[in-house]
């Protein structure tokens, strides 16, 4: 081989070793931006039924909107610290940690849409009580059911009068009782609905007297309650003392990275530094999870 070959060879094997690794980063580039439109595209839009369901009548595109921002707002907010051209492990781990925490911010509005239910559920609940009691005192006064659930619709409280509103308008386009009953049942998700729902089935089926029936199941619902408020408050301060042990590194790192960056920066770009980060999250994660189930009680 002559050295104008040798050259050439010298040449070309490196420019087509690139070419191959830029072929394939471009396709795993590509395939990641198509499945993650194709997922925020469907995540948006479940979100966007779900807050139907919460009568928040928000686009699927500003709910898509929002989640790319703040994938991107976590992305950068991983990357800048960690990227140093002298230190490619750093830049790597910091890219891998971007992608991560963007792909958690992207589905953050449909936690958001999760905290939103449980908080119209409880909601719910605590207006189911009054309108129990609401309509056994129609059906006393010789109101029928259908009459009975709009006198809470009447009353205006929301959110129950908006379900209960729902419900009706879906009898009134043919829908039969059970089926309405079922569809309210299943779009509110509330385990003290469910009872009265079959309560309700039951009384229809065997003739029950539905009076007496709201009347004990509104006591249940009541004692229930009573005891979960109960619960909350014996285990507020565990739940409240998990909160400040997790956040407490975090914050401190945050503030130490602000108030003095040429120390802790060359710490967190270290072997070192990122495993003691790792580890960090590693035992809070593992602390959160204990004192959650030891919180976590079920009435």
């Amino acid at each position: 081989m002559t050295d104008t070959q040798y050259q050439i060879l010298s040449w070309v094997a490196p420019g087509l070793l690139g070419l191959a690794f830029g072929g394939i980063a471009f396709t795993v580039i590509r395939a990641m931006g198509t499945g993650a439109t194709s997922y925020a595209d469907s995540m948006s839009e479940t979100t966007a039924r779900q807050f139907e369901d919460l009568f928040l009548f928000i686009p699927a595109r500003r709910i898509a909107e929002i989640g790319w921002a703040l994938a991107a707002a976590a992305f950068l907010g991983c990357v800048i610290p960690l990227f140093s051209l002298d230190n490619p492990l750093s830049t790597s781990i910091g890219l891998a940690l971007g992608l991560v925490t963007g792909m958690a911010a992207l589905s953050l509005p449909t936690k958001l849409v999760q905290i939103l239910k449980e908080r119209r559920r409880l909601k719910f609940n605590l207006q189911l009580v009054d309108a129990l009691n609401s309509m056994s005192n129609a059906l006393r006064a010789g109101f029928s059911i259908n009459q009975a659930f709009e006198t809470v619709v009447q009353a205006g409280e929301k959110p129950i009068s908006q379900e209960f509103d729902v419900m009706l308008q879906q009898m009134r386009v043919g829908m039969n009782f059970f089926d309405a009953l079922q569809s309210l049942d299943q779009r509110v998700g509330s385990d003290d609905l469910t009872l009265v729902v079959t309560a309700i089935d039951i009384a229809r089926r065997t003739g029950g007297n539905l009076t007496e029936i709201f009347d004990k199941i509104g006591i249940t619902i009541r004692e229930r309650m009573r005891i979960e408020r109960r619960v909350r408050t014996l285990t507020a301060q565990g739940k409240l003392q998990g909160r400040i042990v997790a956040a407490m590194p975090i914050l401190l790192g945050g503030v130490m990275t602000f108030l003095k960056p040429e120390m802790m920066l060359p710490f967190l770009k270290s072997i070192n530094g990122m495993m003691c980060i790792a580890g960090m999250f590693l035992l809070i994660i593992i602390g959160w999870y204990f004192i959650k189930r030891i919180t976590t009680i079920d009435v």
